[in-house]
Parts: structure tokens; C-alpha cells; sequence
């Protein structure tokens, strides 16, 4: 008997909708990250793209445990001489905190062309408005863990 693997069409994609004010960041990270790559999901396959797709709102409303708001830096690297760019936590989050949250999230997937495609299914607001209506997203509450 050989083992069963999903095809392409048999994999049913669901739209959820998970508000991120009061969350923390990295507990909200995980769990998105499991639900992108599939996990909860009875079909899950470790090279199979079985997720679904995760509409985020309200990311600027994520909080930071401890010192992380004083102290984390996000750095990159232009590919020129001298080109080591850093930024500040407080910054990037007064800037752009729908970056923040996708990079916790994005960091947490594969690094490979599988986690480039599960990163694609997820959307970031800044507000509590999305236009993925037509989608009829459901509402997901995640688990609260202090």
C-alpha cells in the first residue's frame, strides 16, 4: 500500500480573518505560520503547500513583550560596500507595522520557493478594514497563552 498524498485540485483553501490587536507578536507569529503551512490541517504534507489563506488586521496594534521595543533592530544588506542598513524596532513599527508582523511570520516559514508561495497567502492590514470580503473569510480566534 503506498502513501497518499493531496493533489493540486484536492486541496481546499479557506480564508480566515485573525484580528491581531492585543496579541503578541511572536505568540501570533507561530500560529499563523502553522495555519499558513498547513499543519492543522488532516492532509498536511512537509513538501506540499496545504495551508490556508490569513487575512491579518489591526496589525498595528500588536503588542512586544519585555525589552524587545527598546532593544531589537532589523538589519539588511544592500549587496554594495558598506551596504548594512539597520533600523530600530520603535522605528520600523511607527513606519510600517504591517512589515513587523510579516517579518516575524515570514521568518518562521521554509526558506525555500515553498515558503515564498506560503508567504503569498497571507495579507496584512494596518486597520480593521480588508478587501477580501468576497472571499467570506472566517473569523479565527487564536489561542491566548500568557
Amino acid at each position: 500500500m503506498s502513501t497518499y498524498f493531496p493533489k493540486a485540485g484536492e486541496i481546499a483553501r479557506k480564508w480566515y480573518v485573525v484580528d491581531a490587536s492585543g496579541q503578541t507578536l511572536g505568540r501570533l507569529a507561530s500560529q499563523v505560520a502553522h495555519i499558513l503551512m498547513g499543519k492543522e490541517n488532516p492532509r498536511y504534507t512537509p513538501f506540499l503547500d496545504t495551508g490556508d489563506h490569513v487575512v491579518i488586521i489591526n496589525a498595528d496594534k500588536v503588542k512586544v513583550t519585555g525589552m524587545k521595543a527598546e532593544q531589537k533592530s532589523y538589519q539588511h544588506y544592500t549587496g554594495y560596500p558598506g551596504g548594512l542598513r539597520s533600523e530600530d524596532f520603535r522605528e520600523r513599527f511607527a513606519r510600517r507595522p504591517e512589515m513587523v508582523v510579516e517579518d516575524a511570520i515570514k521568518r518562521m516559514l521554509p526558506k525555500s520557493k515553498l515558503g515564498r508561495q506560503m508567504i503569498s497567502k497571507l495579507k496584512i492590514y494596518r486597520g480593521d478594514k480588508h478587501p477580501h470580503e468576497a472571499q467570506k473569510p472566517e473569523t479565527r480566534k487564536l489561542a491566548v497563552r500568557a
